[in-house]
């Protein structure tokens, strides 16, 4: 039986979830505890024992938190709730979405229940307020990715692979399937290593800048075991 599960994605990586050019199809997530391997012998993902998906390592065996191929995953993302707009005249009025948008009705969250409609952070700035009255303050109301409920999730991934490698025998192919620029500009990591253009001018490289500044200035020499998982969008 194939199962559905939740995955968190950042803005960047849902907008190129979504795009037509180049769309990201694989995700690489840190394989936790690192798994201990003799040098040279690379763990391969396959059927375990009790239905789980996973590989075997001379410490233990590993199941893969994202499922096996065939499973589906709804992606969390960051997103909150309009429950209306003012007119001209500072009346209340229903907000007609302008962007991508989810209508809801008494979605319970947390303490409170939410009428009106779900929006997403990942599709750009949105502002909650009360009119044009400059004495009350603008504030931004989303929430974290993690309490995202299934229901308002927009995307829906199948996963069509999973595999193990190492972090840094990721391919030039594979680093355009993560979805990331082609050229990214990152003056200060280029300067630790000494670049002087401050440009990235592979997928490789700049998918190294992306992993250096979302998990740290060690975590690409560490070059971890990495889950690559491969999915369609639905």
């Amino acid at each position: 039986m194939k199962k559905e599960r939740p995955i968190l994605f950042s803005g960047p990586m849902v907008r190129a979830t979504l795009r037509e050019i180049d769309p990201k199809t694989h995700t690489r997530r840190v394989v936790k505890p690192q798994p201990l391997v003799p040098a040279g012998i690379l763990p391969q993902a396959h059927n375990l024992d009790g239905g789980k998906f996973g590989f075997f390592s001379e410490d233990a065996d590993y199941c893969c938190p994202y499922g096996a191929p065939g499973d589906r995953l709804w992606v969390r993302e960051t997103f909150g709730f309009v429950g209306g707009v003012f007119d001209e005249n500072e009346n209340p009025a229903p907000w007609i979405p302008d962007r991508p948008a989810i209508e809801i009705n008494e979605l319970k969250l947390g303490r409170g229940y939410y009428t009106g409609h779900a929006i997403y952070a990942a599709d750009g700035y949105f502002e909650w307020n009360a009119g044009d009255d400059p004495s009350i303050e603008t504030r931004s109301a989303w929430h974290p990715s993690i309490h995202m409920p299934r229901s308002i999730s927009r995307i829906l991934l199948e996963i069509v692979s999973v595999r193990v490698e190492r972090l840094q025998d990721i391919s030039e192919a594979d680093a355009i399937a993560e979805g990331v620029e082609r050229h990214h500009k990152r003056p200060e990591f280029f300067k630790a290593y000494n670049c002087k253009e401050g440009i990235a001018t592979t997928a490789r490289a700049s998918f190294e800048t992306l992993w250096h500044e979302l998990n740290g200035p060690e975590s690409w020499d560490a070059n971890p075991y990495v889950w690559v998982v491969e999915f369609k969008k639905i």
